[in-house]
């Protein structure tokens, strides 16, 4: 962790590299996006509202890094085929892809169990769970061309250690968990291939601001304070890394 903590990643560190990042409107997303375009990658921007990841465009605009591709996909609607339509718009536009951030995610708010419908369930679970399987298996055969590519996980610590409200969410984050170490574990004999969780733990995010309302947002961390962790399982530097869970 040590390692992590004190990295410094070089100023090219992702130069040439395309990397997909979800949820890339707000919070963790914005910060990552920006972050891996700053050190020279193509990020290609997904989120579900346009306007946001137009504001995150023009932000890695104003860096005069390369350009960033905008990619609106709505994961709680998604299919088979758009997925597969996703994978094909990156072979076509980009003809590559070395990286996929997972960082989107759905909570619509803390509540017991028995008052979360089985729609609402099912949400929880395609939107947090499902989707990244997906995403995932669609890009492989691009990912796995790529001669180093790496998959990120975002995940809560809530799928670790369950606890009373959290429901559906939870839940979907303990199977990020398990899906990430059996994905790690079949790519185990593909040396240009992994896959690692980051808990971000307490940060001044979206998502923490809707749990936990009453917090005093200016002593918390900033999404930008983690991104060293993020540049370093996303670049090179990390090749070997695989299977593993790192709590900021």
């Amino acid at each position: 962790m040590d390692k992590i903590e004190n990295y410094s990643p070089s100023a090219n560190l992702l130069l040439n590299r395309v990397i997909l990042v979800t949820g890339a409107g707000q919070g963790l997303g914005r910060a990552a996006a920006l972050a891996y375009a700053n050190h020279g990658a193509t990020v290609i921007l997904h989120g579900r509202k346009v306007k946001k990841l137009e504001a995150v465009y023009d932000e890695i605009e104003a860096l005069g890094k390369a350009q960033a591709l905008i990619y609106p996909l709505d994961l709680e609607k998604a299919e088979d085929k758009d997925y597969a339509t996703l994978a094909q718009a990156i072979v076509e536009q980009l003809g590559r892809l070395d990286g996929i951030l997972h960082n989107a995610a759905l909570l619509p708010g803390l509540s017991p169990l028995e008052h979360q419908s089985v729609a609402q369930f099912r949400s929880l679970l395609q939107v947090n769970l499902i989707a990244r399987f997906a995403v995932t298996k669609a890009c492989l055969p691009l990912l796995k061309t790529s001669p180093d590519a790496s998959v990120i996980m975002t995940t809560n610590s809530h799928g670790l250690n369950p606890s009373a409200y959290w429901g559906g969410f939870a839940v979907a984050n303990a199977g990020i968990h398990a899906l990430m170490k059996i994905q790690a574990d079949e790519w185990e004999t593909l040396p240009n291939l992994r896959m690692n969780s980051i808990v971000p733990g307490i940060v001044n995010s979206p998502q923490r601001i809707m749990t936990h309302p009453g917090e005093v947002k200016q002593t918390m961390r900033r999404p930008e304070d983690l991104m060293a962790t993020y540049l370093y399982l996303m670049g090179p530097d990390s090749k070997g890394v695989s299977g593993q869970t790192i709590s900021c």
